[in-house]
């Protein structure tokens, strides 16, 4: 008999229902649609009948596995991305595989022999599937089986593994995780990554004070929504960016007009920039004020992914796209001499091209730091976390990101052949 899910009472247990009523954009998506709590949930369908987890319940049940079970271990917008690729967020999908004739099933296309090993030879019994293959079209099993799956993909061979190995060898299997016949999935993967309606905060330590002055983070709920480019940029620099032919036709083809260019938003309406404006910033702050150091762009930009996902306000308690606090940049301002922006509150530290600039600043200094020439690692390891937390002992996870992250400004290999990062 084909297994049929009409509402979530009939694929969830009543605890991790009652985990998701708890979370506050799933409820209120629910009773804005006239869901009511103690009664049945209906399941949303699409055209032709079919159950789907809408957006926010598949972030709720990706959110809830990962902090109940994986917690620190696996990355929910990972689970979210993959869930889009493999089923559309389809908990009945099923995908025939006419070569080793098996068949993968729900949100995760999960394979029943694969689910089998993860629980019995694993460990992973959260969630039973011995009695039934069936189980895995339910949301949290699959989605709990799938990130049982990355997690073991993440230390494949007692080896830490990156971001891509573990998606690649999700879609082809570990022989196929660096084969041409996935790369394209990992491209896939980015892009839908980078979409979905909350991106991740990177946790990371703090920047240490460069004086123990103190400033609070900027309150970005405080902060208009509807902020423009020309707002918090100079003229001059909004003539540099707008004479960038890429950026110029980006804000063209999106309807911009010079004297009120838009930020992009995201879903929570956080204004951030596109990697082409980023950039853009990135080359013009350094042709601008440090020609002379040889600072790599590409370095910049990945610096500005993981410390602030590309937020114009930053994340957490990091400033800005560069997350440089107030103490900092007022340290490299007053004693060290950049005085090209001048900062005189937390805000100034909200505008892209300032930001920038201090970041940049205060990676010239890491450079140098103590008198010597630094590696690569070491300077972005303290840029994030503070250079008395530096261990070049091991590839850590700050590395690899960085890593990834230059892999779309640039090609990394190169970066890595100089002695330095600038």
């Amino acid at each position: 008999m084909p297994v049929s899910f009409k509402y979530w009472d009939d694929c969830a247990d009543p605890e991790d229902l009652d985990s998701m009523w708890k979370d506050p954009d799933v409820r209120a998506e629910w009773l804005n649609v006239g869901e009511t709590q103690g009664s049945k949930v209906h399941l949303s369908r699409d055209p032709d009948g079919q159950p789907y987890l809408t957006q926010t319940e598949m972030k709720a049940v990706a959110g809830i596995i990962a902090r109940k079970h994986f917690v620190s271990q696996i990355d929910s917008d990972m689970l979210c991305a993959i869930a889009e690729l493999e089923s559309d967020r389809q908990p009945l999908a099923t995908r025939y595989n006419k070569k080793s004739k098996e068949t993968m099933m729900g949100i995760m296309q999960i394979l029943p022999k694969t689910a089998k090993w993860l629980v019995k030879d694993l460990g992973y019994r959260s969630y039973e599937v011995f009695e039934s293959s069936k189980l895995l079209y339910k949301p949290f099993v699959n989605v709990y089986l799938g990130a049982a799956y990355l997690k073991w993909l993440s230390n494949f061979e007692q080896k830490e593994r990156s971001e891509e190995f573990m998606v690649r060898a999700y879609k082809g299997g570990t022989d196929k995780a660096n084969h041409k016949s996935t790369l394209q999935y990992w491209r896939r993967y980015l892009s839908v990554k980078e979409s979905l309606p909350s991106r991740k905060v990177f946790e990371v330590i703090p920047m240490p004070n460069a004086s123990s002055a103190s400033a609070p983070p900027p309150h970005t709920k405080d902060r208009p929504v509807n902020t423009t480019w020309d707002s918090r940029t100079s003229k001059e620099d909004m003539e540099e960016i707008w004479n960038n032919p890429i950026v110029s036709k980006e804000w063209t083809k999106s309807g911009e007009k010079k004297g009120k260019v838009r930020f992009s938003h995201d879903t929570e309406k956080r204004p951030y920039l596109s990697r082409v404006e980023l950039k853009a910033v990135s080359e013009i702050i350094l042709s601008k004020h440090f020609s002379t150091k040889g600072v790599k762009p590409s370095v910049l930009c990945a610096i500005a992914e993981i410390v602030s996902m590309r937020f114009v306000n930053g994340i957490g308690q990091r400033t800005g796209l560069m997350g440089i606090d107030y103490p900092t940049a007022r340290w490299l301002y007053k004693d060290l001499g950049y005085k090209a922006y001048i900062v005189e509150s937390v805000e100034d530290l909200t505008k892209p091209f300032v930001s920038m600039y201090f970041g940049a600043a205060y990676l010239a200094w890491l450079s140098q730091y103590e008198g010597r020439e630094r590696t690569p690692q070491f300077v972005v390891q303290a840029y994030v976390a503070g250079p008395l937390n530096v261990n070049l002992q091991e590839t850590g996870p700050i590395w690899l990101k960085f890593e990834e992250a230059m892999s779309r400004y640039g090609d990394p290999k190169k970066e890595e052949g100089s002695c330095t990062i600038l």
